[in-house]
């Protein structure tokens, strides 16, 4: 039998594991992104190495390794070319795939995260059979991938599925892409964190504080949305918005692309499953009758021991996609 290594790099965790050809993930193993400043590239050279280990041990051979990283990334080259957050950034311009295929000896490929977690919902998940899906992946930030017609839409300069920075309110807060008022800033797990802090502070009563134990800094989304659901008006206000701005950008979704699917995951998805009908009735509002009925949405909680199997659909697509064009 041969197998995948499937890994995805995010801001603050690393996770990496062997997945069969049908996407059953054998093991998988978390490790913190960063153990100081210049690890991060000794890190993922780490867990691959743990997932050659595994496949020796279980005597299986490995078939093709694929990774996704948060940042745009050139896949013909293997390279990413451009970082979009700090969490990342030391990977830019290095040649990861040649530089772990020369380690290896294995067909390495290399991707935007968001899209392998896009390919790995498609090929292995609920997406399985479709020609057209979307997914938001909401996390610490927050990525996109497209796929239509079975092929992942990446762009002319790998910019496609960048959903993040759909600006939504041009007169709203920075982001780190330049533009004002992005979806990141409104519902990525960082901004509702960071606005949950500033509110509870401001605020002096919310629940937010008793939930963190009195210390502001201890708010996480997962606390906002907690102290929502308690009743919290504060904590309330700040996930409508979230809500909100989350229901615009599927509409846009869903008029603009037509999809079969979209796909809701991530760290904050999992807070977001109980909110999905309220959120699916404000996209209604915002949509073509007819698009809207053609469209199925699906919240899909983070799990990510479960995201390595993007980075093994990767390599499983681009292996087919190269054999192909090796044929021509």
């Amino acid at each position: 039998m041969n197998v995948l290594i499937g890994v995805d790099v995010g801001a603050t965790t690393i996770a990496g594991g062997l997945v069969t050809s049908d996407g059953e993930v054998l093991c998988a193993e978390t490790t913190p992104t960063h153990n100081g400043p210049g690890t991060l590239l000794e890190r993922v050279f780490a867990v691959i190495a743990r997932a050659m280990a595994q496949a020796a041990r279980r005597h299986v051979a490995v078939e093709g390794i694929g990774l996704g990283l948060a940042g745009v990334v050139d896949v013909d080259r293997g390279t990413m070319i451009s970082e979009l957050n700090h969490w990342t950034r030391e990977l830019a311009n290095v040649p990861l795939a040649r530089e772990i295929r020369g380690v290896t000896g294995v067909p390495t490929f290399v991707d935007n995260d968001a899209n392998a977690l896009a390919l790995g919902e498609w090929r292995f998940g609920v997406g399985r059979g479709l020609s057209s899906m979307v997914l938001l992946a909401i996390g610490t930030n927050i990525g996109g991938g497209i796929i239509l017609n079975g092929d992942v839409v990446r762009g002319a300069s790998g910019y496609a599925g960048e959903l993040a920075h759909m600006s939504l309110k041009p007169d709203g807060p920075p982001c780190v892409c330049g533009a004002r008022g992005c979806l990141n800033g409104f519902i990525g797990g960082l901004a509702i964190a960071e606005e949950g802090r500033r509110r509870a502070e401001r605020d002096g009563q919310s629940r937010m504080l008793a939930l963190a134990g009195g210390d502001p800094a201890a708010i996480t989304a997962a606390t906002v949305f907690a102290a929502a659901t308690g009743g919290d008006p504060t904590a309330a206000a700040l996930v409508d918005e979230a809500c909100g701005a989350l229901a615009a950008t599927l509409a846009s979704i869903v008029n603009g692309l037509n999809p079969e699917l979209i796909v809701v995951t991530g760290g904050v998805a999992t807070s977001l499953v109980a909110l999905e009908k309220i959120v699916t009735q404000r996209v209604a509002r915002l949509t073509f009758a007819q698009a809207f009925a053609v469209t199925r949405f699906s919240i899909v909680p983070g799990d990510k021991k479960l995201t390595v199997r993007g980075g093994a659909a990767l390599a499983v697509s681009e292996l087919e996609r190269r054999s192909e064009r090796s044929r021509r």
